[in-house]
C-alpha cells in the first residue's frame, strides 16, 4: 500500500476517527508508545484483531496519523504475502499485515519483521477469535482430496495463545480497548565501535576479517537479520577495491539481496561509478561485479574466474546449493561465506552443519564468526524476541542422552505438541540441525499437514530423533489417468503423483503410500541406529494400517543413497535436472509392504532400470559418478560372453578404439558393481562408469585420456 492509496481515503477515514473520539485517541496513544519505542530504539507487534473493516479502518487512521518512514501494507489488495521476502533489505517504519481475507503467512510476518527499522510497529490484522479455524493461506498444503478448510488447526491456536500471553505484545481489539505493555527504563548506550564506518564492535571486527582473508582459509559469518552482515561486506569490499583487489566478485540467490552491499560502496568510494546493475567500478579501475550463483558457476567452469589473487564474496550462502559452494572454494583463494541463521534466505545453522564437512576436507584452516549486536534496532528489542518465540527461529538443539537406555520409538499427539512449548522447541530445532533448508512455514505443517504423522525416540525427556511421515496415494483409477497423461495435477502426493506423472506409472497413484518427509537424528547420536528404529517400526505400523509402499525422496548423495538400500529400499526414479535448494538429482526409492505394493514396486523398478542406461547419456551427465555407480549395483548383471570379454581385453592390452567396444565396457562395469573391489579397483570403477555410461573422459597429470582409459579397463579385468 503506497502513500498516494492511503490518500486517497483520507476525507472518510477522518470523519471516522473523529466521530469514534475513543478510537482517536487509542491512535494517538499508539502513535505516542511508538515515539517512546524510538527513543529506545527498539520496535514492537500490534495485534489488532476483530472484524475486517473495523480492522482495516483502524490501521489506515493510525497510518495517516503519524509520518511513518516508507510505510508498507501486506494483504489481498496491495502487496501480497507471498512476495513478502521481496523486501528484505528494505526498511519500513510502520508494516501493516492483514490477514483477514489472505490468511496468515509464517514466512511474510518473520520477513517483514526483519525490515521494521526503530521506533517501527508490525500490525498484525487478524479475526476475532483467532486460531479456532484454518484459515486461507492453510490451502497451500491441504493435499488432494482435502480442503484447507478441513484441516486442524494447531499452529494458529498456538499463536494466539502466545500473542494473548506475551508481555512484548500491543492487543487492540478493534471493539474494545487498547493495551500498551510499559517499557522497562531506557538503557545506556551501547560502547562504540571504534571504526568510522561500523556501527557495533562485532562489524568493525568483521570487516577486519573480511580485509584480511587469507589464502585457503576461508571465513563462515553468520548472523541473525539486522545485524549489519551486508554492511560489512560492504565496507569490506570498498577497502579491498581500494588497497589490496583489482576485483572482487560478489555473488548471492538474487541481486536484490546485495543491493545494500553495493550501496555501502558508493557510499565509501564517491569517485566510483556503478555502470550497470551488478557491476561497480572505481576511478582507478578496481571493480565489484556481481555475478548469479549459475553464471558464476559457468564462468568458474570454464576457467574465466577463480585463480591466485581473486576474491569471491558469497552473501546468504544458506540459499545456495552446497555442491556450487564446493566448487567456488576449490577454485578461489580468499573466500567468504555469509548467511542468515533464520529460514527466510535458508538455514543457516543446517547450512553450516552440512557445509562444514566440505570446509573440513577443502580447507580445514576455515574460520567461522558470528555477528550478535543488532544494527537497526537496539538488543533487548521486543519484536525481535517476539518473532524467535512465535516462529521458533531459536529452537535449541536437545540434549545428547547416552545413559544406554532400551531405545523406543513413540507416536506423537500433535494437538497436545502444539500445547507442549519446550517439546516443540526441541522437536524443531533437531529437524533445524539435521537439515539444510527448514523455514517457519515446515512448523505449520508439523502440526496441520492433513494425513502427516510424528515418530519420535525420547530419551530422558530429550528427543533424540524424529520421523515425519505423510500419507500419499489412494487415489481413483480414472483420475490416476488423468495426472499420468498429464491432464490432473491435484496438490500434495510428491512422491506417488511423481511416479505417475514422469514414469507412466497409474497404479503407483492408486496405490496407499507412505512418505518419509523428514527424518533427524541428534548429530552426537548418529550411526546408533535411532534413524532404523525409526524407520522400522514405522513401516509396520504402515503395514497393518494398510499402505502398500513406503517411500523416500532425497538428494542423490552416494551415502544417503547406500543407507536407504541397505534398508531394503530400491531406486524408482531419479529427477533428471538437479534441484534448486540442493544442487543435486531428486532420487526416490520405495519398499514394498504387501502383495499389492510388491507388483508396483517391480513395475516401478523395471521402468526405472530401463530408461536409466538412455538418460545417463543424455540429461543425467552430470550424475556424480559415486552416486552412478550405487546405482548400477541395483541394476541386473549378466555373465559376460566370450565376445565381450574379447573385446574387453582388447581395449585393455591392444589397441582396439574404447569407443567401439562401448556395449562390451558397459557389461563389465555392470558386473563389477557386484563385486568386492580393492580401493584402487573402486577408483577405476567410478572412472570407467562415468566414461561407459555418460561419455566422461579420463585424464589425469601423466596420460591422456584413452590411455587412462585403458588402464581402468585393465584394472577391473581381475573382477572375472
Amino acid at each position: 500500500m503506497g502513500s498516494s492509496r492511503a490518500g486517497a481515503g483520507n476525507h472518510l477515514l477522518n470523519i471516522h476517527v473523529l466521530e469514534n473520539k475513543p478510537q482517536a485517541r487509542m491512535v494517538a496513544a499508539l502513535v505516542h508508545h511508538a515515539q517512546s519505542l524510538a527513543r529506545r530504539r527498539w520496535r514492537q507487534l500490534v495485534w489488532l484483531s476483530g472484524d475486517a473493516e473495523q480492522c482495516q479502518s483502524l490501521a489506515q487512521a493510525l497510518w495517516q496519523a503519524h509520518p511513518w518512514s516508507a510505510p508498507l501494507w501486506v494483504g489481498s489488495e496491495h502487496l501480497s504475502p507471498r512476495k513478502a521476502r521481496t523486501r528484505l533489505g528494505a526498511e519500513h517504519q510502520l508494516v501493516v499485515l492483514d490477514t483477514h481475507s489472505t490468511g496468515f503467512d509464517p514466512e511474510a510476518l518473520g520477513a517483514l519483521a526483519g525490515t521494521l527499522t526503530a521506533g517501527g510497529l508490525l500490525v498484525l490484522l487478524t479475526p476475532q477469535p483467532w486460531g479456532e479455524s484454518p484459515d486461507p493461506d492453510y490451502a497451500r498444503f491441504a493435499d488432494h482430496p482435502w480442503h484447507w478448510s478441513e484441516l486442524s488447526c494447531h499452529y494458529l491456536a498456538r499463536l494466539a495463545r502466545q500473542l494473548q500471553a506475551s508481555p512484548q505484545v500491543v492487543r487492540w481489539r478493534a471493539d474494545q480497548t487498547l493495551y500498551l505493555p510499559r517499557l522497562p527504563v531506557r538503557k545506556a548506550d551501547e560502547a562504540a565501535s571504534g571504526d568510522s564506518d561500523c556501527l557495533t564492535s562485532d562489524q568493525a571486527y568483521a570487516v577486519t576479517q573480511l580485509v584480511g582473508l587469507k589464502r585457503r582459509r576461508p571465513l563462515v559469518i553468520t548472523a541473525d537479520r539486522g545485524r549489519g552482515k551486508s554492511a560489512a561486506l560492504g565496507i569490506a569490499c570498498a577497502r579491498l577495491l581500494t588497497h589490496k583487489a583489482q576485483r572482487v566478485v560478489l555473488t548471492a540467490p538474487r541481486l536484490s539481496a546485495v543491493e545494500s552491499v553495493f550501496e555501502r560502496v558508493a557510499a565509501l568510494c564517491p569517485d566510483g561509478r556503478r555502470v550497470a546493475t551488478g557491476h561497480f567500478v572505481l576511478a582507478e579501475g578496481s571493480e565489484l561485479i556481481f555475478l548469479p550463483p549459475d553464471v558464476l558457476t559457468e564462468q568458474v567452469n570454464a576457467q574465466q574466474q577463480g585463480g591466485d589473487g581473486s576474491y569471491l564474496m558469497v552473501d546468504e550462502a544458506a540459499a545456495i546449493p552446497a555442491a556450487l559452494l564446493g566448487q567456488w572454494l576449490a577454485v578461489f583463494p580468499r573466500i567468504a561465506f555469509a548467511t542468515t541463521v533464520h529460514g527466510y534466505e535458508g538455514s543457516g545453522r543446517g547450512f553450516a552443519l552440512r557445509f562444514r564437512a566440505t570446509l573440513d576436507r577443502l580447507t580445514p584452516q576455515w574460520k567461522a564468526l558470528t555477528l550478535n549486536a543488532p544494527i537497526r534496532w537496539r538488543s533487548g528489542d521486543p519484536l525481535e524476541a517476539l518473532v524467535n518465540q512465535l516462529l521458533l527461529l531459536k529452537a535449541p538443539l536437545p540434549s545428547a542422552q547416552t545413559d544406554g537406555s532400551a531405545v523406543a520409538t513413540k507416536v506423537i499427539d500433535r494437538a497436545r505438541l502444539a500445547h507442549q512449548d519446550a517439546m516443540l522447541e526441541k522437536l524443531f530445532g533437531l529437524l533445524v540441525q539435521s537439515h539444510y533448508r527448514t523455514s517457519p512455514n515446515d512448523l505449520r505443517q508439523l502440526l496441520d499437514s492433513p494425513g502427516a504423522q510424528l515418530r519420535m525416540i525420547e530419551q530422558a525427556g530429550e528427543p533424540q530423533a524424529v520421523l515425519v511421515t505423510r500419507e500419499e496415494g489412494g487415489f481413483e483409477a480414472t483420475l490416476a489417468d488423468r495426472v499420468a497423461r498429464g491432464e490432473r495435477r491435484p496438490q500434495g502426493h510428491l512422491l506417488a503423483q511423481s511416479l505417475a506423472t514422469h514414469a507412466g506409472s497409474r497404479e503407483a497413484l492408486t496405490a496407499r503410500w507412505r512418505r518419509v518427509v523428514r527424518i533427524a537424528t541428534h548429530p552426537e547420536r548418529r550411526r546408533q541406529g535411532l534413524g532404523q528404529a525409526l524407520l522400522g517400526e514405522d513401516m509396520d505400523a504402515a503395514k497393518q494400517q494398510g499402505a502398500a509402499l513406503y517411500g523416500a525422496t532425497f538428494g542423490a548423495e552416494a551415502s544417503l543413497l547406500r543407507f536407504w538400500l541397505a534398508l531394503g529400499f530400491t531406486p524408482v526414479r531419479l529427477g533428471i535436472t538437479r534441484e534448486t535448494s540442493t544442487g543435486e538429482f531428486a532420487v526416490m526409492v520405495a519398499k514394498a509392504l504387501n502383495s499389492e505394493g510388491e507388483a508396483v514396486l517391480a513395475d516401478l523398478s523395471e521402468r526405472f532400470q530401463t530408461a536409466l542406461p538412455a538418460l545417463l547419456a543424455f540429461e543425467l551427465k552430470a550424475l556424480p559418478a559415486a552416486v552412478l555407480v550405487v546405482l548400477l549395483a541395483q541394476m541386473p548383471s549378466m555373465p559376460l560372453s566370450g565376445r565381450e570379454w574379447q573385446d574387453i581385453e582388447d581395449v585393455a592390452t591392444a589397441h582396439r578404439d574404447p569407443a567401439l567396444a562401448r556395449s562390451a565396457l558397459q557389461a563389465l562395469v555392470r558386473v563389477a558393481s557386484h563385486r568386492a573391489l580393492t580401493e584402487t579397483q573402486q577408483q577405476a570403477h567410478q572412472q570407467l562408469s562415468a566414461w561407459a555410461f555418460q561419455n566422461i573422459a579420463l585424464a589425469d597429470a601423466h596420460n591422456d585420456a584413452v590411455k587412462s582409459l585403458r588402464l581402468a579397463v585393465n584394472s577391473l579385468i581381475e573382477v572375472k
